[in-house]
């Protein structure tokens, strides 16, 4: 039998003969129920001895997104692809979406054709003649921004006119008119942008009171940066849309359920809502928030604040044994933190009578009955698509039973009330979801009053329609659960909500799962819930990353359905935008050694001019002390000096920021270790007046305060990504792939006496170091420093030596 690396090998053999990059090739071994799903996609289209790169990457969204339910028919669209009467994802996105709603029916390959373009032949010409419609209609911004402007956001416009047009040609045409319009790229197009003050969008029409959507703190906004679209929505269905909920629900015999809101329940739901949007934040009190709940916050109240409605923040509290107080708490805290101020907020246990009302309904109805199979049970039958032993019983039976759960007159464990859906059909989550579970466990918001507890999958979608919800928005792994969502809603005569999904947030070197959070916090693997190593908001924060930040992030990745991992380096981005125009400036030392300047007398003292923000109009002068004794960083010094190398050496000079410059004289050195543990120097006193050229080196440096004084010292903590590997999260052994040098911890480092004054959460740039933030830990005359980021990008952790 082959072992897991030999099997690893060879699907990665197999992924690159169909053209796949090895990045891409070797995230998908790394995942093994996908490399099984695109191991069978691939030998299904018959590509197993390889095929043309353009194939390959159809093929690769096929095993990614193809819909569960409809499995039968994969082969008939693999043949689609193979043959070439399918180039795009577009037309294989227009393919699921039809298959979706066919299930495993007979295909009409007329009406899925027609569904995904294929035969559809787009000129030219047409391409041409949209390209320049769109041109003339952004021409103003063209002339304005020139080749700043997003062209990715002329290219949506372009496509949404031509849905079958070859991408790569609408690309080429739309470059060539840009290029006609604009002239070829000058020096100044090409030169990186120049920081620009954030300018607030005007104030909209001011909402009733209780509606005023709240500032974010620290100033945080989530307007356009240039060359992005002023709406990052246009994604989400607009708030109309929900005016006509139309989808269906397939059944394994056949059956076809029309879901649609009726015209009386429709017009009963915009009498209450007055036709606003209104969304919800619905976080399970769990555990701590992490940086994808930032993007489904930007996503749930961003859109209601961007259409003028309201979004609730519910607690999705369903499973008393994992939530606690403390997660409640965070949870609120966090989201005004990053600036989102709920119209409401509410608990899903504060409809728990109306959740077991609504269960008798169903009982009574024939929609759900009392089940005693355990969960092994329910597994098995589900695998072999049988039906529970207890699925017929009679439905006063059902209802006795139920009042016996909920008085507690039945172990946990033994029964549960399942819903009674379609145990044949493709899509397990039309397999008799349970409704409802005994647990004698008391609850962190509705006390002991129950010890029966609904499911997410009974819940979820009952608030939504008792709360209005117009628009459901989540992401893509809960795709599948459409079906249940809408029959349970159909078979109550409920409200029906617009669902819609969205690409969850991955990012590399980091896990994401609550589960695996969990686990690195509790088995002690990092440091609580807002260790700034993990992605969680609280460990964010605590790192000195502001607010604003992550939101310009969630903004510039944009809401879409593409699946895939974003780089660290594109985060780091925008924490060192908004830290490098809102931080001040500050000398510190993190290594240092000591350097005694033998020509200035042992009692000088002076001080020297600094800035906060050098070279900015807005920068303010702070002082700093200069005394015979200043530290430099001990890798700012060589024995031997080098080509290009601008520290300290023996005989050479250097600039100290803002003061004069020095040259090494002399060094001392550890007899044992060899260590150099101390420098002699001299400096040029005349240097200003004599109007001689510096040294091309600068150094930072910090002084004894006064003479005989040591500087004070603090504690710096350099964080490097959690894990070594770009996608922890899909290995088996992700605990093995933890970084040891994720954290270093430097003591003894000194600072100006400025610093010795900050407070927790105050952030500076400390000047060729990186930007720093102060840590909860500190205490007066203990401060702890953590890197909140370095000034440049560094290199990813796995091409470090």
């Amino acid at each position: 039998m082959a072992s897991k690396e030999e099997m690893e090998a060879a699907a990665m053999s197999l992924f690159l003969g169909i053209g796949l990059e090895e990045t891409v090739a070797k995230n998908a071994t790394r995942n093994a129920k996908f490399s099984k799903t695109l191991e069978e996609v691939i030998h299904e289209a018959g590509a197993a001895s390889g095929c043309p790169k353009a194939k390959g990457n159809l093929l690769y969204t096929v095993a990614s997104k193809y819909p569960a339910n409809a499995l039968c028919h994969r082969p008939m669209l693999l043949g689609y692809v193979m043959c070439e009467h399918m180039k795009s994802n577009a037309q294989l996105d227009g393919a699921f979406e039809y298959l979706r709603k066919v299930g495993t029916m007979e295909v009409d390959k007329k009406a899925l054709e027609e569904a995904s373009g294929v035969g559809v032949v787009v000129t030219p010409e047409q391409i041409k003649a949209a390209v320049a419609e769109e041109v003339e209609a952004n021409k103003e911004k063209l002339l304005a921004e020139r080749y700043r402007v997003n062209m990715n956001m002329l290219l949506g416009g372009v496509t949404r006119k031509l849905k079958w047009a070859d991408g790569a040609a609408v690309r080429s045409a739309l470059e060539s008119a840009v290029e006609a319009l604009l002239g070829p790229k000058t020096e100044a197009d090409l030169a990186p942008p120049e920081p620009k003050k954030k300018v607030k969008a005007p104030a909209p029409p001011p909402p009733p009171k209780e509606e005023k959507p709240k500032e974010a703190a620290d100033g945080a906004e989530v307007s356009a940066a240039p060359g992005q679209s002023d709406d990052p929505y246009a994604f989400l269905p607009k708030p109309d849309v929900n005016n006509g909920v139309h989808t269906t629900v397939n059944f394994s015999d056949g059956r076809i359920m029309r879901i649609a809101n009726t015209p009386e329940a429709l017009a009963s739901h915009l009498s209450r809502t007055g036709g606003k949007v209104v969304t919800r934040f619905p976080p399970e009190p769990n555990g701590y928030l992490h940086i994808g709940h930032a993007k489904a916050m930007f996503v749930d109240f961003g859109m209601a604040r961007h259409y003028g409605g309201v979004c609730y923040l519910r607690y999705d509290d369903t499973n008393p044994e994992a939530e606690k107080l403390e997660y409640i708490q965070h949870i609120e805290e966090i989201a005004s933190w990053m600036g989102w101020e709920p119209w409401k907020i509410t608990y899903s246990s504060d409809y728990f009578q109306q959740l077991y009302d609504l269960a008798v309904q169903l009982i009574k109805s024939g929609h759900a009955y009392v089940c005693h199979q355990t969960k092994e049970e329910i597994e098995a039958s589900r695998e072999k698509r049988e039906p529970s032993p207890w699925r017929d019983r009679p439905i006063e039976e059902n209802l006795r039973l139920f009042e016996d759960m909920r008085r507690g007159m039945i172990d946990e464990g033994k029964a549960t009330l399942r819903m009674k859906m379609d145990h044949k059909n493709e899509n397990f989550n039309m397999f008799d979801l349970i409704a409802y579970r005994i647990k004698f466990v008391e609850h962190p918001h509705a006390g002991d009053k129950w010890c029966i507890y609904p499911s997410y999958d009974y819940t979820h979608c009952l608030v939504d329609s008792l709360e209005d919800i117009t628009h459901s928005l989540c992401t893509l792994e809960f795709e599948t659960r459409r079906a249940s969502y809408y029959w349970l809603l159909e078979v109550l005569d409920l409200y029906k909500p617009v669902v819609w999904e969205y690409s969850r947030l991955n990012i590399t070197n980091n896990v994401m799962s609550k589960r695996k959070l969990n686990k690195l916090v509790m088995g002690g693997y990092v440091h609580g819930w807002d260790d700034p190593r993990l992605l969680t908001l609280a460990g964010l924060r605590r790192r000195g990353v502001p607010s604003t930040a992550i939101n310009a992030f969630c903004r510039d990745i944009g809401i879409t359905r593409n699946e895939n991992i974003i780089h660290m380096h594109r985060l780091e981005h925008f924490i060192r935008s908004e830290l490098d125009a809102t931080s001040p400036r500050a000398l510190a030392v993190l290594r240092p050694l000591k350097v005694v300047i033998s020509n200035m007398p042992e009692g000088h003292f002076e001080e020297v001019e600094a800035k906060t923000f050098p070279g900015r109009d807005n920068s303010e002068s702070y002082k700093v002390p200069l005394t015979r004794v200043v530290y430099i960083e001990a890798t700012d010094f060589r024995l031997k000096d080098e080509k290009d190398y601008y520290g300290l050496a023996p005989g050479k000079s250097v600039m100290l920021r803002y003061a004069y410059p020095i040259t090494c004289t002399s060094y001392t050195q550890d007899p044992v270790t060899g260590e150099v543990t101390e420098l002699a120097a001299t400096y040029d006193a005349d240097h200003y007046t004599a109007g001689r050229k510096p040294p091309k080196g600068v150094l930072n440096w910090v002084s004894q305060p006064a003479p005989g004084q040591e500087p004070p010292k603090f504690e710096a903590r350099l964080y490097e990504t959690l894990f070594k590997s770009e996608d922890p999260g899909s290995m088996d052994n992700w605990l093995e792939d933890l970084n040891p040098d994720s954290l270093v911890k430097l003591s003894g480092c000194v600072m100006t006496p400025r610093l010795a004054t900050a407070k927790v959460g105050d952030r500076f740039q400390f000047e060729r170091l990186g930007y720093f933030a102060v840590d909860l830990e500190s205490a007066p005359g203990a401060l702890v420093f953590n890197r909140t980021v370095t000034l440049k990008e560094s290199k990813p952790i796995s091409l470090k030596k």
